[in-house]
């Protein structure tokens, strides 16, 4: 798991609080790290080499464990999408739905990049 940080931001009337979880930079292309972001285990995964980054619950509720960082990123149609290391299921990155399944959803987190730095809000 990356070792975080976080800081809280005011927008309006709401406060987000937003984890630093590691350099662009460390994470490899197509693939997740994990990270502990407000106490939840939080998969973020770069996808393609380039800056596009989503964050999901890391917790597959088919297995019952904190597993969807490791798991194949790829695309079903134009969603990309995560398959599971355990039982193949597909979560949407940009929802967490879960694609065989339309009543599993997981949760999936504000994610963005700033100076490099991946932060998600949780």
């Amino acid at each position: 798991m990356s070792t975080t940080t976080s800081h809280t931001e005011q927008q309006g009337n709401t406060m987000t609080t937003w984890t630093n979880v590691c350099s662009l930079a460390d994470i490899n292309p197509d693939t997740g790290v994990c990270a502990l972001v407000n106490g939840k285990q939080v998969a973020v995964f770069r996808y393609g080499d380039g800056e596009q980054v989503y964050a999901i619950s890391n917790f597959d509720p088919f297995g019952n464990a904190n597993v969807l960082s490791r798991g194949i990123l790829g695309s079903i149609g134009d969603r990309p999408v995560v398959a599971s290391p355990l039982y193949k299921q597909h979560f949407d990155l940009m929802t967490g739905e879960c694609l065989e399944d339309a009543d599993v959803k997981i949760p999936n987190y504000p994610v963005t990049i700033e100076n490099g730095v991946v932060k998600v809000a949780g």
